[in-house]
C-alpha cells in the first residue's frame, strides 16, 4: 500500500508540466493579456476581419512567452542529471517545485512582458527539475508487477493538468473578467505546492540511497515500501547493491551512455522524443485556443473546445517503460528530457509562423511525421510489457535488429551492470 501512494503521490509531479502545457494557450488567447503585454497583436486580432486568419497571432514576442519555458527547461536538464544523482530523487523533486511555485507567483503578478518572461524561464527550470526527477522517482518505486502502470499515472496527470488548465481558462474569464489571466498563470502554484508537499512527505528510493552511500536507511525503505520483512527483500536489495556498486565505477555516464552496447537506449532516448513533438501533439494541447480562433471559433467557444480536447487526451493516455540501467539513468533520462524540449521550444517558436506560411498543410507536414513514427515504433520498439527492468536487456538481445549492439553472455554485472 505504502509503494502505491508513494508512487502515485510522485507521479503527481507530471501535474506541474500538464497545467503549464495547457495554460499559456488559453491566456495567450484572452484580450486583456494580449491588450497588456501583445497590443500589436490584440489590434490585428481584434480588426482583422479578413478571410485568412491564419496569421493574425503570428508574433515572434507572443511564441517566445510559450517557448522559453521550454528552452529553460532544456538547459536546467542537465545540471538536474547531476543534482538528481548527487542529491536525490527526492530533494530534486523539491527544488524543482519550489522553483516552479515562484514562477507561477512573479507570472500571477506580472507588470511588464520582462517580468512575465522571467517567470516563464522559471517555470523552465522547475519543469526540468521535474520531468527529470519524478520518472526516475516513479519507475525505481513502483514493484515490479506494476511498474509500467505506475509510469502511465505519471503520463496521467500530466493530461489531467492540461485538462485542468483548460478548464481553469474556460471558468476564470466569467468569474475575473479581465484579471482572468492572472488567476489562469497563478493558479499554476497549486500543482506546485502539491509536489513540493509530496516530496516532503515522501522517502527517497532505496536505488538513490545506496548511491549516496546509505544502505541501510535503503534496506529500511525497501523493506517499507514492500511491506516485507528483511529476509524477503533480501534477494531485490542485493540486485540493488550491486547494480549501485557497479554504477559507482562509472565516473563518466555521458561517455559511458555512447558505447555500442547502450546504442539501443540512447536511440529511443532521442527519437522517441523527437517523434513526440514533430507529430504536433503538444503544440495543439498548447496553441488550441489560439488555432481553434484561427479557423472561425468564438474566444469562449475556443475555450470550452480544448476543456473538450484535453477530456479526450485523458482517456487517450498510454505505456512508456525505463529502459536506462542505473549506472546510465540519470544521463539517460536528461537526454530525454533535453531532446523533448528543445524540439518543443523549437515547435513552439516556429508554430504560430508556419500556421501563416502553410496553412493547412502545417497538418500534412505532421500528419507525415504521424506515419514516419508508427513505421519505425513497430520495427525499433520491442514490447517491454511485464519485463522487470533488471531484465530489460533480455529484450534488446532478442530483438532482430538491436541484437547486434548487446553483449552475447548473459552475465554483464561485473563490467556493465544489469538494469535495477
Amino acid at each position: 500500500m505504502w509503494e502505491m501512494l508513494a508512487c502515485v503521490l510522485g507521479a503527481m509531479g507530471g501535474l506541474i508540466f500538464g497545467y503549464d502545457l495547457g495554460i499559456s494557450g488559453g491566456v495567450t488567447s484572452m484580450a486583456p493579456f494580449l491588450n497588456k503585454f501583445f497590443p500589436d497583436v490584440y489590434r490585428k486580432e481584434a480588426l482583422d476581419t479578413s478571410t485568412n486568419q491564419y496569421c493574425k497571432f503570428n508574433d515572434m514576442g507572443l511564441t517566445l512567452f510559450t517557448s522559453s519555458l521550454y528552452l529553460a527547461a532544456l538547459i536546467a536538464s542537465f545540471g538536474a542529471s547531476y543534482i538528481t544523482r548527487t542529491w536525490g530523487r527526492k530533494r530534486t523533486m523539491l527544488l524543482g517545485g519550489i522553483i516552479f511555485f515562484t514562477g507561477a507567483a512573479l507570472n500571477a503578478g506580472a507588470v511588464d512582458l520582462s517580468m512575465l518572461i522571467a517567470g516563464r524561464i522559471r517555470l523552465g527550470v522547475g519543469v526540468g527539475f521535474s520531468t527529470q526527477s519524478v520518472p526516475l522517482y516513479v519507475s525505481e518505486m513502483a514493484p515490479q508487477k506494476h511498474r509500467g502502470a505506475f509510469n502511465i499515472v505519471f503520463q496521467l496527470a500530466i493530461t489531467i493538468g492540461i485538462f485542468i488548465a483548460n478548464l481553469v481558462n474556460y471558468l476564470t474569464p466569467k468569474i475575473a473578467g479581465n484579471q482572468a489571466w492572472r488567476y489562469s498563470l497563478g493558479g499554476a502554484t497549486i500543482p506546485a505546492a502539491l509536489i513540493c508537499l509530496s516530496a516532503l512527505k515522501l522517502d527517497d528510493t532505496p536505488n538513490s540511497l545506496l548511491e549516496q552511500g546509505k544502505d541501510e536507511k535503503a534496506r529500511e525503505i525497501l523493506r517499507k515500501i514492500r511491506g516485507l520483512n528483511d529476509k524477503e527483500i533480501e534477494s531485490e536489495f542485493q540486485d540493488l547493491v550491486t547494480a549501485s556498486e557497479a554504477a559507482k565505477q562509472v565516473e563518466h555516464p555521458w561517455t559511458r551512455i555512447l558505447k555500442r552496447q547502450y546504442r539501443p537506449q540512447l536511440t529511443m532516448a532521442v527519437a522517441i522524443p523527437f517523434f513526440q513533438q514533430l507529430t504536433g501533439m503538444n503544440v495543439v494541447m498548447y496553441y488550441a485556443p489560439v488555432l481553434l480562433q484561427s479557423i472561425g471559433f468564438e474566444r469562449n467557444a475556443s475555450l470550452l473546445s480544448t476543456v473538450i480536447t484535453g477530456a479526450v487526451n485523458i482517456l487517450a493516455t498510454g505505456v512508456p517503460s525505463e529502459i536506462f540501467p542505473l549506472e546510465i539513468r540519470s544521463a539517460g533520462q536528461s537526454i530525454t528530457v533535453a531532446v523533448n524540449m528543445l524540439f518543443t521550444f523549437f515547435i513552439a517558436q516556429l508554430f504560430l509562423a508556419m500556421l501563416c506560411h502553410f496553412k493547412f498543410g502545417l497538418f500534412i507536414f505532421f500528419a507525415i511525421f504521424v506515419a514516419i513514427m508508427s513505421t519505425f515504433i513497430f520495427f525499433f520498439l520491442p514490447e517491454t510489457m511485464n519485463i522487470p527492468i533488471e531484465e530489460m536487456s533480455k529484450v534488446w538481445k532478442h530483438h532482430w535488429y538491436w541484437r547486434r549492439f548487446t553483449p552475447e553472455d548473459d552475465d554483464r554485472r561485473a563490467s556493465d551492470v544489469d538494469m535495477v
